[in-house]
């Protein structure tokens, strides 16, 4: 049952706070509009006037860095007559909780990429309450180790240099949020010191990358890392990789595939609780994400989608088709704290993008419709709704 929103006052809640404030109890005010307009802490945990939401979290709606379509639609293969089915897509996505993704691409040819980003200019113009919105892009390449590509395509992989970066981005600048790179390779470093000047996050993925070379390209800007553990050197005693390097580097995410098969349920709650400020949640769903099991086409290729698991033929590991907050739910279920989980997939997106504000500042003056209500039930499962 969805809280009513002529309540005015709920108390007795939590948010997903940074670590230390996970028990602080709140209340608030919905205003006539609709929006939160005052959030104030509790003294103690006496739940006060107004609805009791009985130690239950308030959060505001997914982000998703890393999503490569839906309903069947791949965006590399984005063209205009997509439109309706890419909001479509959009639609589906609020509907799962999901506020707002960077639309991401799979290595692909020149041409294709840029007609999709022209699409997806047209498709932010059309943006509208209740629908989920379109942040700037994802390019998931094509500077990739080839040794690493995993199912990115070899023939559309090119070696870094500012020249191929403007051939791809040239006048879509301003819409792309998010390059993953090998930063190890020759020319990196020259595309990376170009993205930050445009403002554009860099992440490290499909990389060969050892410690230090991982290191120098933390401190040359990268600040993410694309699906941690997958495509990149795992953690080992004697050669630590990349994501043991994140510890001196405070300032880069972790994008994390919470589905259990990318990364065992053990080493994904042991790296959470390890760096719960930098482990943030991505679904890297493809475009069979709210279609049924079975073999979709995927550019020319085929992908299997077994329970949310997406596989190319021989068995390569290709991505999920599941919702972004279920992820959530499987994190919690495998060991991780609630509030943490929860953060991980609505507070810390928001914070790689460059939000720094605490979670209670961002929700102060949000819509109410723009904000979920998690809840514990009787086994201990996690759940949510989306409130108003």
């Amino acid at each position: 049952m969805q809280t009513p929103i002529n309540s005015n006052w709920h108390t007795n809640l939590r948010l997903p706070s940074a670590c230390g404030g996970q028990d602080q109890r709140w209340r608030l005010l919905i205003d006539q509009s609709g929006r939160i307009s005052r959030l104030e802490p509790l003294a103690s945990q006496a739940a006060g006037a107004g609805l009791n939401w009985h130690g239950a979290w308030l959060s505001p709606a997914g982000v998703d860095l890393q999503i490569n379509g839906g309903l069947g639609l791949a965006f590399p293969e984005l063209q205009t007559e997509h439109l309706p089915k890419l909001l479509e897509l959009l639609d589906l996505l609020w509907r799962d909780g999901v506020e707002a993704i960077c639309p991401t691409f799979v290595t692909c040819a020149v041409a294709p990429l840029r007609e999709a980003l022209a699409v997806l200019r047209q498709a932010r113009e059309m943006h509208q309450p209740g629908r989920c919105a379109l942040l700037g892009a994802h390019l998931e390449g094509p500077f990739l180790a080839p040794e690493r590509r995993g199912a990115h395509p070899l023939e559309h992989l090119c070696a870094p240099s500012i020249a191929a970066l403007h051939e791809r981005i040239g006048g879509f600048e301003r819409e792309i949020a998010l390059v993953t790179l090998a930063p190890e390779l020759e020319g990196a470093p020259e595309v990376i010191g170009a993205l930050r000047q445009l403002g554009i996050l860099v992440s490290l993925g499909h990389s060969c990358a050892n410690e230090d070379q991982a290191t120098r390209a933390y401190g040359d800007g990268v600040g993410m890392l694309t699906h941690a553990f997958n495509a990149m050197a795992g953690l080992h005693h004697r050669e630590p990789g990349p994501i043991a390097a994140v510890l001196a580097a405070p300032h880069v995410g972790l994008g994390l595939i919470a589905d259990g098969i990318h990364v065992a349920p053990t080493m994904a709650v042991l790296l959470q609780r390890l760096l719960p400020e930098q482990v943030l949640l991505v679904s890297d769903a493809l475009a069979p994400y709210g279609l049924r099991d079975g073999n979709y086409p995927w550019d020319e290729r085929l992908i299997n989608v077994e329970a949310g698991t997406c596989r190319l033929s021989d068995g390569t590991l290709a991505g999920t088709s599941l919702p972004l907050l279920e992820g959530v739910k499987r994190l919690a279920a495998w060991g991780a704290m609630p509030a943490a989980a929860i953060r991980a997939a609505t507070v810390l997106p928001r914070r790689q993008l460059g939000d720094l504000r605490p979670v209670e500042q961002q929700l102060l003056g949000m819509a109410w419709v723009d904000t979920l209500k998690w809840q514990l039930d009787a086994d201990n499962k996690l759940s949510w709704q989306r409130n108003g």
